[in-house]
């Protein structure tokens, strides 16, 4: 399959449910002297647990959240528009500026909101992002999937249907003409073998003043589970530069 959106298909959770709360209940023990708290958002093809490992690197000063986009029971209701939704409704809960990392879809939507609520995001890490969706790439994959056997879609609790509902209400996406809106501090990465998505990466570093840009060598689409202890140590770093008095 395509690693544009790294669209695969896998067993779905409850809508920003049950991977949070058990986030939430240990959280206490992460408390951070500088409130520093990360919002992880998975990709397609990934579920709330492919950050566990990356998380579990994370300075002890760092507490985070690993949201599940996705339920098997809501389905059908599935596109772009009622993702956003929901998951501006969970920013809502949160009381303090966002530290927002996302992968793929998840980096779309932290995009998205950062675009949006500049003034409610603190920061902000975008894993093989796009700011503009590859309509003919996503087309074609589309195209791909309608050839496969439902039974491939069905045994991850996701439908063809569904899958290629969700796609096709992306492929209007485009971001560029509102990138201006972001305030906050912003750091994009994207796996050196990700050829699907790194010319974004870069064109979108150009066009965030306030971006840097981390190309991971030997890596390609996930690079929150093919190489989490670089991640862990970027993050890390990443926010305790921002935590540093100037």
């Amino acid at each position: 399959m395509s690693n544009t959106l790294a669209v695969s298909t896998t067993q779905l959770t409850k809508i920003f449910g049950e991977k949070v709360e058990k986030q939430v209940e240990g959280e206490s023990m992460r408390m951070s002297k500088h409130n520093c708290k990360i919002i992880f958002v998975h990709g397609l093809g990934q579920s709330s647990s492919s950050w566990d490992e990356t998380a579990s690197l994370l300075s002890k000063d760092i507490k985070y959240a690993s949201i599940s986009l996705f339920s098997a029971a809501a389905e059908e209701k599935i596109t772009y528009e009622n993702l956003y939704h929901k998951f501006k409704e969970y920013c809502k809960q949160e009381t303090e500026p966002l530290n927002l990392c996302g992968i793929s879809l998840g980096a779309v939507l932290s995009l998205n909101y950062a675009i949006d609520y500049p003034a409610r995001v603190r920061s902000l890490t975008l894993i093989a992002p796009q700011y503009k969706m590859p309509r003919l790439l996503l087309k074609l994959q589309n195209m791909l999937f309608s050839i496969m056997p439902e039974a491939y879609f069905q045994k991850d609790g996701f439908t063809k249907k569904g899958l290629i509902r969700l796609t096709n209400s992306m492929l209007d996406l485009k971001f560029e003409d509102k990138l201006s809106n972001i305030l906050c501090k912003t750091l994009i990465i994207c796996g050196e073998k990700d050829t699907a998505n790194k010319r974004a990466a870069i064109s979108l570093k150009r066009k965030i003043p306030t971006a840097n840009l981390r190309l991971v060598k030997n890596a390609g689409h996930e690079v929150n589970v093919e190489t989490p202890q670089w991640l862990a140590d970027i993050l890390n770093s990443f926010h305790a530069d921002m935590n540093s008095p100037h």
